[in-house]
């Protein structure tokens, strides 16, 4: 059966394009419009859709209203279309507080003149928003699971990463990427450790121990999730902190200063030359490449076109494995795809230690799929435990 779909947004001429993307897809059927929020409510309980596109301002009731609403009577997945402005992500980022589980730049030229990027773009969105209701929409969240890997062997001599060369680093993290893609012989093997991650076997909890720096990557569902273990750490959280969010370029400042407002360490989007300290975040800028270099100080580069994401968790935690090696935390969050799975290799060849949040709680069960998959994981942890276990466990 096709994924349904009710479209809110208050202008027709958007209702209806959005409509007509969406047809593009057999996979996907447009069942229903709303104009308003209120009406948005009243169609979400009546036609029960797979997925909601809600714009946010709206009369009658604005669709972060709306998000809440819907949430509180009929839980739906809900991708919210936003203007790529600060105001736009600071709305957007009220609505994912609210509910929402993802969103796309609203972008009229885009949306009238580009019909066959648009259409892809969207539709496979729409696919992605609607698995989140298999993990996070209308679910409690299960106990903590965890699970021991064997640690890769510790490489003694390698090509230094942490060097700030893009080039380099990217055709690396391309190589592996290609390399994983053509091991189809190990896909079934791969497919058992997952079920076998699903219920991790426990173990007794890791004694304290000191990491110069602590790495979290995520992407869809990363803003809220990012926000649920980083508001509980306290000020005099004794190692580094740096975060990969995929997130535009426009959204991460405001992001940043969101969580600073709401934290008591300190979070700042990362500029070039900064210094890792304890209790500081540093947040990758979107449109760019973040690494840690051989001094172990921040460098922003530009986007590399050969990698999908900007900034990439790859490239992030690539660049740190040499710089500390044996000494870095790296925690992969919520989020679709594989990014940060090779990022995490190049970590645990050093004896980094890798966390991975557990599917129970993942709004999408991806990235950190992949890193369990790759067996690169230490612990498979649900996502309301991962603060107290950075409290316990980091020193």
């Amino acid at each position: 059966m096709p994924i349904t779909v009710l479209v809110v947004d208050d202008s027709g001429f958007f209702r209806r394009r959005v409509c007509e993307l969406l047809e593009t897809d057999p996979r996907i059927k447009a069942i229903g419009t709303a104009s308003n929020g209120k009406e948005a409510v009243e169609k979400t309980l009546e036609l029960k859709p797979d997925v909601i596109t809600m714009d946010y301002e709206m009369p009658v009731m604005d669709g972060i209203s709306a998000v809440r609403e819907i949430m509180a009577q009929q839980p739906t997945p809900v991708l919210m279309f936003s203007s790529l402005t600060h105001e736009g992500a600071r709305i957007t980022l009220d609505a994912l507080e609210a509910g929402a589980v993802d969103y796309l730049p609203k972008n009229f030229e885009d949306i009238s003149r580009n019909t066959e990027k648009m259409a892809k773009v969207l539709c496979e969105r729409i696919i992605t928003v609607a698995r989140s209701r298999t993990s996070r929409i209308g679910r409690s969240a299960a106990p903590a699971g965890r699970a021991a890997a064997t640690p890769a062997p510790a490489v003694a001599s390698r090509q230094p990463v942490a060097e700030v060369r893009r080039g380099s680093l990217a055709d690396r993290i391309a190589a592996r990427r290609e390399e994983a893609r053509k091991n189809q012989e190990h896909q079934q093997a791969e497919r058992a450790a997952a079920k076998a991650s699903l219920v991790p076997a426990s173990k007794p909890r890791a004694q304290p121990r000191h990491f110069s720096l602590v790495m979290i990557g995520t992407s869809t569902g990363g803003p809220m999730a990012l926000q649920t273990v980083l508001t509980r750490l306290p000020a005099n959280f004794p190692a580094p902190i740096v975060l990969i969010q995929h997130m535009p370029s426009t959204f991460t400042g405001a992001f940043a200063d969101r969580l600073n407002t709401l934290c008591q360490i300190q979070v700042k989007e990362a500029a070039d030359g900064d210094q890792l300290k304890p209790g500081l975040a540093l947040l990758a800028p979107g449109g760019k490449q973040m690494m840690i270099d051989k001094r172990g100080s921040i460098r922003i580069l530009p986007g590399d076109e050969r990698l999908n994401y900007k900034p990439c968790v790859d490239v992030t935690f690539g660049s740190a494995a040499s710089v500390y090696p044996g000494k870095i935390l790296a925690v992969v969050l919520t989020g679709m795809g594989a990014d940060g799975r090779e990022g995490c290799r190049m970590l645990k060849e050093t004896g980094s230690v890798i966390w991975a949040q557990d599917e129970a709680s993942s709004v999408i069960y991806g990235m950190p799929m992949a890193v369990a998959k790759a067996g690169l994981v230490d612990e498979i942890i649900n996502l309301a435990d991962i603060t107290d276990k950075l409290i316990s466990d980091v020193t």
